[in-house]
């Protein structure tokens, strides 16, 4: 593996930039993209699931039984996660409920033929937020699917770290009474690094979250970027530095 943190810097102009496209980039260029976790036994569904919501502009990954959820869920960040009730391994309750023993919070919707009002209670009980019948509606799951990510995200709409303030309606960033231009990329950089902040937050997480990309080895670039988004915040050196390198690992912003 390379290690990263005694590669020299390379000093790129804003205009010489190393660029990576993604199937979203027109779309999400702005925003973070958002990633979903579908576990689902049916490969139609599932097929039917991935060409659906990536064309929405989510990073969509799956897992065909209950374990292989599970071991997802536990490892990586998702924003909002899909069960199916009837999974081979382990069923989508089981799933849900050893996720919740992680103290993850992030939204589970229950997809299932499931219908009576027991089977609903149990479901929400076992800590999901929302349950949806087979069969669905594309649009009315993608609707369902939106309310849980804004009642997670949508009160945010201001976001901070130490005297950093970024507002995500207007796409300004402010340190102190100083406004920092920063890049769309350079912007969702730092929304990641805040809306995580006090969490180490890995190259791979970095590049699979802000660009939408799996990367396996290289992943130099966001070195770069962290290195000019630093210089945009703290052009001087006279302020305190809120953005950590973790060596071998990656990055935690903090202000504490």
């Amino acid at each position: 593996m390379i290690d990263t943190e005694k590669m020299p810097v390379v000093a790129f102009r804003d205009d010489e930039l190393p660029t990576i496209k993604s199937a979203h980039s027109d779309s999400s260029e702005f925003e973070q993209i958002m990633r979903i976790l579908v576990v689902e036994d049916e490969k139609g569904i599932s097929n039917f699931l991935k060409e659906g919501l990536e064309e929405e502009g989510f990073a969509v990954d799956f897992a065909g039984d209950g374990r292989k959820g599970l071991e997802l869920a536990s490892v990586n960040d998702y924003d909002l996660l899909i069960f199916d009730w009837m999974l081979p391994g382990l069923s989508g309750i089981e799933v849900c409920r050893e996720f919740r023993k992680l103290n993850q919070t992030a939204p589970v919707i229950f997809l299932t033929a499931r219908d009576t009002v027991q089977d609903v209670v149990f479901g929400l009980e076992a800590g999901a937020n929302d349950y949806i019948k087979k069969p669905f509606e594309f649009d009315e799951l993608l609707a369902r699917i939106r309310v849980q990510l804004k009642s997670r995200t949508g009160e945010q709409t201001l976001l901070k770290l130490g005297n950093i303030e970024m507002n995500l309606d207007t796409h300004r960033v402010f340190r102190g009474p100083q406004e920092i231009e920063l890049t769309p990329k350079e912007f969702s950089l730092l929304e990641y690094l805040i809306r995580n902040k006090g969490k180490v937050c890995t190259r791979t997480n970095i590049i699979e979250h802000v660009w939408d990309i799996h990367f396996d080895s290289d992943t130099s670039v966001i070195d770069v970027y962290i290195n000019f988004l630093r210089k945009k915040l703290n052009p001087n050196r006279k302020e305190e530095e809120l953005i950590h390198t973790i060596r071998g690992v990656g990055y935690i912003a903090r202000d504490e």
